[in-house]
């Protein structure tokens, strides 16, 4: 297995921001270069333990889904050259199988939760209220149950070593305007029922995930960040799937279950992680990978 990047540095280009795995830099008035690394965060906490290639992993599928999606609406990736940015060899080199050039975009602040299956947060929420954010479900579903149809659950979109907060379907009203915020939801549903239809032909159920979005300055809609990736959903083995049993996955659900054992109150910094979970954190974005794309 390759060594893994951590964080990127590139002396060539004007660093933005640094997110929880993505490091953003200005390429010009229009353009930014998105260089998806190898931090793993869990309960918005980012571990002190890179999984080696995951960055590679999320950008081929990532663009995968963009390219996919693409008749449903703009995504934010462009097919610019990265040899044509000035960048070093050597920053080449670190960056070249996990760097996107994206367009400058205004991202909205909510991200998109579609929930087609009752798990995680959810779970709990329907034991406690029998709803999930807020929206009222049929009594006596199991643990991992299919819902009667995806949910729009939306969440506020967090600083750095903060947690995302769900909001209601009002709360997005407030932030984006009406219009907007029922396009918003409209799309990752229809996002998402894509998506989850095809993933079922290649043997993963895409139990949840979350979208962002942005606008251009015409006001027209992108999908931009990620698309469907490990890092963003849960994804499943159909032929391993039983209602009212914890699934196994393809994502870092596999990294929370074990940070779960431990006595760490999910509060930074967060605790190393042995090889062992690395090795198998690592084997099972590989696999979500094969499967989905039909590549190695």
């Amino acid at each position: 297995m390759s060594s893994a990047l951590f964080e990127s540095q590139l002396s060539s280009l004007s660093l933005l921001h640094r997110g929880k795995v993505r490091d953003i830099y200005a390429v010009d008035a229009q353009r930014l270069l998105m260089v998806t690394t190898d931090r793993l965060s869990a309960f918005d906490v980012i571990l002190p333990t890179p999984i080696p290639e995951k960055g590679a992993v999320l950008t081929r599928i990532s663009r995968f889904w963009f390219e996919r999606l693409a008749s449903l609406i703009p995504h934010h990736l462009l097919l610019d050259d990265l040899a044509t940015l000035g960048l070093s060899p050597e920053e080449m080199t670190a960056i070249a199988s996990r760097a996107l050039v994206v367009k400058r975009l205004k991202a909205l602040p909510v991200e998109a939760v579609v929930r087609g299956y009752l798990i995680g947060s959810g779970w709990k929420d329907y034991q406690r209220t029998g709803s999930v954010c807020g929206i009222a479900l049929p009594a006596g579903l199991t643990l991992a149950e299919k819902l009667p149809e995806a949910i729009y659950t939306p969440s506020t979109k967090a600083a750095v070593g903060r947690h995302d907060e769900n909001i209601d379907f009002a709360q997005t009203v407030t932030l984006l305007g009406e219009a907007l915020a029922h396009q918003v939801k409209d799309m990752a549903l229809r996002l998402y029922h894509e998506a989850a239809a095809y993933a079922l032909t290649r043997g993963i159920i895409i139990a949840d995930t979350k979208f962002e979005f942005g606008l251009d300055a015409d006001g027209t809609l992108h999908l931009i960040d990620e698309a469907l990736t490990p890092d963003s959903s849960r994804f499943w083995p159909v032929d391993q799937y039983r209602a009212g049993e914890n699934p196994p996955s393809f994502d870092k659900q596999y990294v929370r279950d074990y940070l779960d054992t431990l006595n760490w109150d999910k509060k930074a910094p967060g605790p190393q992680l042995p090889p062992d979970i690395v090795t198998q954190t690592a084997q099972r974005y590989h696999e979500a990978l094969q499967r989905l794309t039909q590549q190695a």
